[in-house]
């Protein structure tokens, strides 16, 4: 299959608020539109996870970060400069939407200006990386809005670096599965993660 049609296929699934199953930079993620509080929703039933916890994003781009978070510390723009292996920053000030009073009558509305309120930290903090991987890169800015990358795993389970080590119960869980041929630029392992505060303070939370 052609990238053409993986991207297009894939995007279709995203805009209609579906999930993906697909490879990043670092290990195979579980997707959706990181401004769709259902679809996020649906992440965390298939990872079995509450979401009183945060997800992983990615953005194409710092002008893409700078959208969705209300004021982006200069050594966090200083960092992904000069950084060569995946990292994961974890901004302060995310804007997102407010969560719904009663979630049995749905997760909240979705607006392609704000985050999703399931996505963000109870601090307000929202962990996002620019992938080092064209195909996530390009997935991420036709999407045109924060994309999740999640682990491809139920929660507490070991985390798949390959596509072969998805089980099929998270194979089946998804809407659609981006051809694995395209995981050659996946690294396999887990990104850096660090978090970063508007007063120049930096807390490594994963190396």
């Amino acid at each position: 299959m052609e990238n053409a049609d993986v991207f297009r296929e894939a995007l279709e699934v995203l805009r209609k608020g579906g999930v993906i199953l697909y490879p990043t930079d670092t290990v195979w993620g579980i997707g959706c539109d990181a401004t769709d509080p259902d679809a996020v929703a649906k992440v965390y039933d298939i990872k079995r996870r509450s979401d009183s916890k945060s997800l992983v994003l990615l953005a194409s781009s710092m002008d893409m970060i700078c959208r969705y978070v209300q004021e982006v510390p200069e050594m966090a723009v200083q960092l992904v400069e000069v950084n060569d292996s995946p990292m994961t920053i974890i901004y302060p000030g995310a804007i997102c939407g407010e969560a719904p009073q009663d979630t049995a009558a749905g997760h909240g509305a979705k607006s392609p200006h704000v985050l999703a309120y399931n996505t963000v930290a109870e601090d307000g903090t929202v962990g996002i990386r620019i992938p080092q991987m064209e195909f996530c890169r390009n997935l991420v800015h036709r999407l045109g809005r924060p994309l999740v990358s999640t682990s491809a795993n139920i929660s507490g389970e070991p985390t798949p670096g390959k596509f072969a080590e998805i089980t099929q119960e998270i194979r089946d869980a998804v809407d659609y599965i981006v051809d694995p041929s395209l995981e050659k630029g996946s690294t396999g392992k887990s990104s850096s993660i660090i978090k970063v505060g508007l007063d120049y303070t930096v807390q490594i939370i994963r190396k």
